[in-house]
């Protein structure tokens, strides 16, 4: 059984992610948040510190906010944990850092655990190519409690497709339209955004073209989605050698 740790242990991911290892092949061996009456009901698993949850486990999962994660990877490369990374939003610090520990220490950062969200992004790099003439626009759909937009998911996708025609995402990406701003231009990539209610995750890839266009489309209906993807990928990461690891790698995409 793979000890796993979790580093925001009572945030929504954090809880569904313990409800989810029963039966995986995993098995909680720590649990990790600034305020340790928080995550009380997970007794024994409770650590008061990263030095404690590091040495309690053999991979530490990582669902908090942007700064608390840029803490734990700066820890890390003095102190070598496996690490999957879900937290988005992280940034250009972030990415750097990840290269970094990634140095010392098998680290799978990905902005979205699903395996559906993987294929979702094959599908959109190859049709980014074959379809070269077609318009893309992207947008995602998240609760009313999202702080970061787009989402991270949304951003990967727009880097793929992007890459696939050798466009620097920075210089095409459109945010947001409003009042007379001309016609679109023939390189350009929205990557639209929308917060409401309790919607888990909904993001969709368009091509379009004059007479025709196609939309691919990917709907997370419940968080365990991500959670089990987590799981799965801290399992495969536990024994790899230090690297940079992508979700791809874990689901042999």
């Amino acid at each position: 059984m793979v000890k796993v740790g979790i580093f925001g242990a009572n945030g929504k991911m954090g809880r569904e992610i313990i409800a989810n290892l029963e039966g995986s092949g995993a098995v909680l061996a720590g649990a990790y948040e600034r305020d340790p009456a928080s995550i009380a009901d997970l007794k024994d698993a409770v650590k008061t510190s990263l030095k404690e949850l590091f040495s309690s486990c053999d991979v530490v999962i990582d669902f908090s906010v942007a700064a608390a994660s840029l803490e734990l990877i700066n820890y890390a490369r003095t102190n070598p944990k496996a690490l999957v990374i879900g937290t988005t939003g992280l940034g250009d610090q972030g990415e750097n850092l990840i290269n970094l520990a990634s140095n010392s220490m098998p680290i799978l950062q990905a902005t979205n655990m699903s395996l559906g969200v993987a294929v979702l992004n094959k599908l959109s790099k190859l049709a980014s190519k074959a379809l070269e003439d077609f318009d893309i626009e992207i947008s995602e759909m998240h609760h009313r409690r999202k702080v970061d937009s787009p989402s991270g998911t949304a951003l990967t996708l727009a880097t793929s497709v992007a890459q696939a025609r050798n466009l620097d995402l920075n210089k095409v990406r459109v945010s947001g339209r409003d009042g007379q701003v001309g016609a679109r231009s023939k390189d350009e990539i929205a990557v639209m955004s929308l917060r409401g209610g309790d919607i888990v995750g909904r993001h969709t890839v368009g091509f379009y073209n004059d007479g025709e266009f196609i939309e691919l489309n990917h709907t997370a209906t419940s968080r365990a989605t991500f959670a089990k993807g987590a799981i799965k990928a801290a399992i495969w990461l536990a024994n790899k050698e230090p690297k940079r690891y992508s979700i791809d790698d874990c689901l042999g995409l």
